[in-house]
């Protein structure tokens, strides 16, 4: 049963778990389940995406009831209006700790031509662990809010990679022997890259919404491991 964060008339808003392809694609691989037929099953009625999110990647999913809000909703992310907020763990810490990673990126084909695209990042907490690794007797890690302000392919993944602190668990950009430690001392098995906060303007009211999913448990276990917190909308 997927957990369900918003829905009316007019569109649904998902908490997407982790490592659950969106749609059936070429870039899914072997998957044998789908959140958009399985949220169709849900609820008993057509649904259409509004934007997509990877399959390793959890958090808020907006998905249209009909194909016209899908296009409402659509012009909004082109038009970067939306707004959107990720809690991502990567390794090092980064320097500057706050700033901007400007840096064109291709589209889903690494050959193909490159466009313009930025992110900001803050970072809300770091820690130092005592486990050895490579030729350092301990290994930083820090938690980022990661605000893409354009929507390129595997965006946040390749800027953080771009700037040498990879998301910890992406197979594709990040670090494997930082993803083995987190599976072997921590029991973490998933991309530490979550879409926590949603906030756009309704395609038919209007009205101003922001949306929050929280943390699957490995994610808020890990957090809670290291001493981290996040707070919530309704705790600000």
């Amino acid at each position: 049963m997927l957990d369900i964060l918003y829905q009316d008339d007019a569109l649904i808003a998902v908490n997407k778990p982790a490592n659950l392809a969106v749609h059936r694609s070429k870039m899914v691989g072997n998957a044998e389940e789908f959140l958009i037929d399985l949220l169709r099953e849900q609820i008993g009625d057509n649904v259409y995406l509004a934007h997509r999110l990877d399959r390793a990647t959890s958090g808020v999913l907006l998905v249209a009831r009909s194909k016209e809000v899908a296009a409402l909703l659509g012009e909004q992310f082109m038009g970067r209006t939306v707004h959107k907020q990720y809690l991502v763990v990567v390794r090092g810490w980064p320097e500057p700790a706050e700033g901007v990673i400007d840096y064109a990126l291709p589209g889903s084909r690494e050959t193909g031509p490159r466009r313009e695209a930025r992110t900001r990042y803050r970072q809300l907490d770091s820690i130092e662990v005592p486990i050895e690794l490579g030729r350092y007797p301990q290994q930083r890690y820090a938690l980022l809010l990661a605000e893409p302000e354009s929507g390129r392919f595997r965006q946040i993944r390749k800027h953080l990679a771009h700037i040498h602190h990879p998301v910890i668990g992406d197979c594709q950009h990040g670090r494997g022997d930082h993803n083995r430690l987190y599976k072997q001392h921590f029991g973490c098995h998933r991309m530490l890259l979550h879409a926590w906060r949603v906030s756009f303007a309704h395609p038919l009211s209007g009205a101003s919404m922001t949306l929050e999913a929280p943390l699957d448990a490995a994610y808020a276990e890990l957090l809670d491991r290291f001493g981290w917190t996040v707070k919530a909308k309704s705790e600000e």
